[in-house]
This record gives C-alpha cells, structure tokens and sequence, in this order.
C-alpha cells in the first residue's frame, strides 16, 4: 500500500528539519527522507576512533538572548532540548596575519574600540564600516516585514541605500572606509565563512557575517549533532517521521504538479508538498531532470557556480593547547594581508602544488565544550579552501575504493596542512594521536554536496537576494530551502525552512513560532567554574591521563 503524507521533506540539514518541525506542530502529517545514516545534514557529528567530530558547525550566531535563533529555537520548543557554550568573548575570531594575531571580541561597541587599538588611524573608517554593515542588515530585514520597498528603506531613516550596495562588493564595502591594507586583510579575514574572496562576494553577505556574530560565537554543547538531536525530539512529539538511509531518486510530477517521491529502491510515497534541502543540482538536475523545468530554470541552472570546497582535517592531540596560547576562538591563519588573493587561490588546485595553504582555519572543539575531553587528548578540526576541479579525476570511485592515488594524495595533502599548523602551534606534530583527511569528495558522499561545496551556490553578487533560488519553486507542490535559497549557515538555512513552512500554509513565520519553549543554558567555555557541578565533573574525568 502506498503511504500518503502532507509534506515529504528531502533531507535533514538545518532547513529540512526547521521545516519538517513548524509544518508537523501545525498539524502537517510530514515525512524526513535522509539519504545519509546520520541525520543532520551539515549539523550532523560522527566518531572516529573513538573521538567526536563535527565537520560543518564551528561557531553560530544569535544564540544570545534575543538573538534571531535564539527566538527560533524557543519558538519551536527546541531550547528545552540544547544546551551551548560561548566563545572566548574576548576573542570569538582570531585573524592572523603573517605572525600577529587581531580579535574579534563580542559587542559592536567592543570590536570598534579594540580595531581602533590597533589601528587608531583608521578609527573613523572603523565605525563607518559598523555601522553601516548593522543598517544593512537592519534595512534587508525591514524589506522582508512590508509589501512596498520604498516603505521598507524609508522605514529604515534613510541611513542607508540598499541599492547603492546591490551591485558591490565586500571588498569595495571594505575598501570604501579602509585605506590600510593589513586592516582591509583582516576585515577580510571571515571570508571563509563564505568561500569566497572579498572582491568577488556581494557586500551584503559581507557585512551580514560580520552583523551575526556582534553578539559572538556559540557552540552546540556535545557537538553539532545536538542540533539535529534536538529538532527530531521535537519532530517525534508532533508526531512526525523521518527515515535514514532513504534517498530520493525522484520527485514525481502529474501535470506539472508535485504527487510525491520515488525512493532509490523503487517505493513511491504520496505527498501533497515536497521541500528539499537538497541544492538545486541535485533538486531540479537529478531528482527531477531538465526535460520538465522551463527554459529559463534550465539556464539558471547551466549558468550557476557552487561554492569552494575544502580540505578537512579532523585530528586528536595529547598537547596541552591552552597552555601553547590557543583558545575557545577560532584560528584564520593568512600568510600576508593579501587575503583575497588567497582565497581566490583556494578556488583553485593550488593546495596540491604548493608547499603549504597560504590560509587555514583552525578549531579545538575541546576548549570550546571541554565536556568532549576525553583521556586528556583534544579534538581539533582543520580546514584548507580547495576547488573541487583537483579531485574530478576520482569522482567515479567510490568512497571505501578509491584508488591508491587519491590515498597517497590525502597523506601528502595532510602533511601540508599539518607543516602549515606547525609554523603556527610549534611542536603539535609531534603530539599527533590520530588524524583523518576528508576532501571535495567526502562532502559529495556524505552531504550529497555538488561539487563537494561548503555553501551552497556561491555568493557572489549575481548569485543572491533576487539570483539566489527562491523558495517557493515554479513547480506546484515543491519549495526548496537550505544554502543556495536565503542565506547559508546555520542561521541561514533555519531561516529558509522557516520561510518554507510559511510559504506552504500561506501564514507569517511569527505565526509557527509557538511553542514558548524555555531559555537555553549557556555556559562559558573559558570559565568551567560557572558549568554544572556534574559537567565539571564530567570535564575533570575527561582531562585526566590514562
């Protein structure tokens, strides 16, 4: 007997599951198909030699009180179930340039004072470049609360012209109020939060990356599947489904109209709606197919760019990294100031041939939730921007049979990254307990990640607001959500499958945002003093030697 559901959602990242929960709290009978044995998507966490890691979460915004997900996951219960931990306030991000570190406290105000202490003659151009990013964002948001744009930018006093930055650049964003170029480098230095380099990313993202983490960095305590883990409780309890290991091979259509899904191993299951968290390659190219999209979709498609891919290195060491001067912070380790040649060197396969990444970005999930501390050894994460053109010629293997060229790159690959990581953290080569490199191919495994990409389509200027995809689709019945729709990220893409909830009831996303769930415990990462007593006992065990 075939089964009939409201709403099949396919896949279970961060906007699958955000959708999946609203729709099934409203009385949607829904059903999550995940291709990967892991729920979670980019959210999802997995063990390797007996250590957690977590490859797609390193640091999310708006946990705070008040914050935008913080509101979020109150309004869909979820807080009852998440508990996180916060960022070195004093430094969230760390950019280093050449040998000399710059931070990134939280508070507009305290990251003002403190790019001002390092550059006092740049301290007029600093607070333009605040302020105008936090208008920016504030005008976007005003555009999506009213139906006349004109309302929308007056609404916002005038401060700023959405249009004049349209069109631009984060570099020239960065470039119209900055004119020293190590500042400029370390403005620039988030762009790995995007992929892309300054002078080719729209200026909106820019400062919206840069607006998010005004409040700092949290960090999922146990790790980035306690995202995914929290949203199912709440799935379960509205009495949805979802199913692992259960990838979609096709959306069915009758008369242009979406009647359900067709499995890999040939079950068909009835919905009047389907979401997909998948990206639009995988959506409209595979598990629909261009003979049934319009023209114009089609060119859409043929002409979109995905964003970079990257080399991940998930590594355990026995080195006390506190005392070598690391932090709950995050690590962006740039070569010289020129940080948008390097990441435009990171779209390409120049990893491979050189010496060294010129950039890297560095995490100890260990100092950021010390409850993963296990045998006194800590968890890091590493990652070096790559294009995914470098590994194309092993595409056709499968993962487990690679042949043993690709192996013996990963080992040389490794080696670089971990030379790299040595110029900056001396002697942890020598205090390896276990490592393991993923790359563009691993993400095109376990994500189903055109490309093996990070974030969806890419975001360059062409390719968001109106050029990203919408989504709501052409076809009746199917609404897309995820990175290459709103916005990525966690916040992103919570956001966009919100957006498609709403868009499918016909109501306001404040109107889905119900269930008064309770404040989210927060516990300070550097200060284990103020954790519950059986967490710090649970980190005193962790610490200890055996």
């Amino acid at each position: 007997m075939t089964k009939t559901y409201d709403i099949i959602v396919i896949g279970s990242g961060a906007g699958g599951l955000t959708a999946a929960v609203a729709l099934a709290q409203a009385g949607q009978k829904v059903l999550v198909c995940e291709q990967h044995g892991k729920p979670g998507g980019w959210t999802h966490s997995f063990t390797l030699n007996g250590y957690r890691f977590s490859p797609g979460v390193h640091y999310i915004g708006g946990i705070g009180e008040g914050g935008s997900l913080e509101r979020t996951y109150r309004g869909l219960g979820v807080s009852e179930h998440i508990q996180f931990c916060e960022l070195n306030p004093d430094g969230y991000d760390h950019i280093v340039i050449g040998d000399k570190q710059y931070d990134f406290p939280k508070g507009k105000e305290n990251l003002a004072a403190k790019l001002k202490e390092y550059f006092p003659h740049e301290a007029e151009g600093i607070d333009g470049y605040i302020d105008t990013a936090e208008k920016m964002i504030q005008s976007m948001g005003n555009l999506g609360k009213v139906k006349n744009p004109a309302s929308a930018v007056k609404a916002a006093g005038g401060a700023v012209s959405i249009m004049r930055w349209a069109t631009r650049s984060g570099q020239d964003f960065i470039e119209h109020f900055i004119t020293d170029p190590i500042l400029r480098g370390i403005l620039g230095g988030q762009a790995g939060d995007h992929g892309m380099p300054p002078s080719e990313v729209s200026a909106f993202v820019q400062a919206g990356i840069l607006n998010h983490y005004f409040n700092g960095g949290y960090y999922p305590l146990g790790g980035a599947f306690a995202i995914p883990r929290a949203f199912l409780r709440e799935l379960k309890q509205a009495e949805g489904e979802i199913r692992l290991k259960t990838p979609v091979e096709k959306i069915l259509l009758e008369d242009g109209k979406v009647t359900g899904v067709r499995l890999v191993d040939g079950e068909v299951i009835h919905a009047k709606n389907v979401v997909s968290n998948a990206d639009p390659e995988v959506t409209f190219g595979k598990m629909i197919g261009r003979d049934s999209l319009s023209k114009k979709l089609v060119n859409k498609l043929d002409r979109v760019t995905y964003s970079v891919s990257a080399l991940s290195l998930f590594f355990v060491v026995d080195m006390d990294l506190r005392e070598a001067g690391l932090d709950s912070g995050n690590f962006w380790f740039y070569d010289n100031e020129d940080v948008d040649g390097q990441y435009k060197l990171g779209l390409t396969d120049h990893t491979l041939t050189a010496d060294e990444p010129p950039m890297m970005f560095l995490t100890v999930t260990t100092l950021k939730d010390p409850s993963k501390m296990h045998d006194g050894h800590h968890t890091c994460e590493a990652f070096a921007f790559v294009g995914y053109d470098a590994f194309e010629k092993w595409s056709d293997s499968k993962k487990g049979e690679r042949p043993a060229g690709y192996e013996a790159e990963k080992e040389e690959l490794a080696e670089k990254l971990f030379r790299k990581l040595e110029r900056h953290v001396p002697g942890i080569n020598k205090h390896i307990v276990y490592w393991s490199l993923a790359t563009p191919l691993t993400n095109d495994h376990y994500i189903n990640a055109t490309r093996g990409n990070l974030y969806g389509i890419s975001k360059s200027r062409r390719q968001v607001g109106p050029g990203a995809f919408p989504i709501k689709t052409e076809i009746e019945g199917l609404y897309m959500c995820g990175a290459s729709t709103l916005s990525h990220g966690v916040a992103g893409a919570t956001r966009s499958g919100m957006a498609a909830a709403a868009n499918i009831l016909g109501c306001s996303i404040s109107d889905l945002l119900t269930q008064n769930g309770p404040p989210m415990e927060i516990y300070p990462s550097d200060d284990i003093s103020k954790w519950p007593k059986h967490l710090q006992e649970k980190i005193a065990r962790g610490m200890e030697r055996v």
